[in-house]
């Protein structure tokens, strides 16, 4: 009987072990998603780059071909845990712009050169944010809220627009689920932005932006991720006489370098809009996770 027990016990212990480490194995990847909150002490930091380009829009239901405008977007955003109940994040943002227009190549939003009428760059805002989990029962459903601060003078100058000058109460709804295989994902997230202040300093001032998206990831192995994705966009009139839509779909790959750092990259292409450009996004981000 006392061996029947101990046999018991240690076959026990060695799958719980087990599942331990493999539950542990897991890359960063898999494990936090936008959707998951640090533990207290742990750091989230995540460098993302956003080339949009254009040479078509469509505005008032007209589509039409157009001198190339190049949009770069720079963000950093820094996260870390400070709640024992690991229910509460605190973090910053901060976005960095460098925009080319007039027929001007692409990759000239990297020549920062300020070239009056057809480029401009520099620091536009910066967002204090929160992020937390609503429902304690539902631990990968998140909220993440940020309270956007322009820096910019003139949202344009010289007839070369550079970023929003008014304020945006932005609220970002997350929630994954892994499949039982462990090989597929899906992410949901809601974009809102709420902008706000004087209507003749931005067009997007009093108007609301929703922004539904759908993410399916496929895992080849821990370390690496193929996905499909699809976004829309849509802004609400609030009082500025301007709305604006569009449709995004896109893939790409995410893979874990090490325990600490890994890269993703993700290209988006514009399949339709009204009031706005249709063009395509190139994406690289690198994100560091200090647990």
């Amino acid at each position: 009987m006392k061996t029947t027990v101990l046999t018991l016990a240690l076959l026990v212990v060695t799958t719980l072990s087990f599942a331990q480490e493999e539950e542990t194995s897991k890359s960063n990847i898999q494990t936090y998603t936008p959707s998951k909150l640090l533990n207290k002490g742990e750091w989230d930091i995540k460098w993302f780059n956003n080339l949009y380009t254009e040479t078509k829009s469509r505005f008032d239901g007209v589509k039409a071909d157009k001198p190339r405008e190049t949009y770069f977007t720079s963000t950093l955003d820094v996260f870390t845990g400070i709640s024992n109940s690991n229910r509460f994040n605190v973090g910053l943002l901060l976005e960095f712009r460098s925009n080319a227009i007039g027929g001007r190549d692409a990759l000239d939003v990297f020549k920062f050169d300020g070239e009056s009428g057809s480029a401009r760059s520099g620091l536009t805002s910066f967002a204090p944010a929160v992020k937390f989990n609503p429902i304690k029962s539902v631990s990968n459903f998140t909220i993440q809220s940020a309270f956007h601060i322009p820096l910019v003078d003139n949202e344009v100058d010289n007839g070369v627009f550079l970023d929003q000058k008014g304020f945006i109460f932005q609220n970002r709804f997350f929630y994954d689920y892994t499949f039982d295989s462990g090989k597929w994902q899906i992410f949901s997230e809601l974009n809102t932005e709420y902008n706000f202040g004087k209507e003749e300093d931005s067009f997007a001032n009093n108007s609301l932006g929703l922004t539904p998206g759908v993410f399916l990831s496929y895992f080849p192995s821990d370390d690496f991720t193929v996905l499909a994705l699809a976004q829309h966009f849509q802004r609400l009139d609030f009082g500025n006489d301007f709305t604006q839509n569009y449709t995004a779909l896109g893939g790409g790959a995410k893979y874990q370098i090490n325990d600490v750092l890994n890269v993703e990259a993700l290209y988006t292409n514009f399949v339709r809009g009204d009031n706005t450009g249709l063009g395509q996004t190139f994406n690289i981000g690198l994100r560091a996770l200090f647990k």
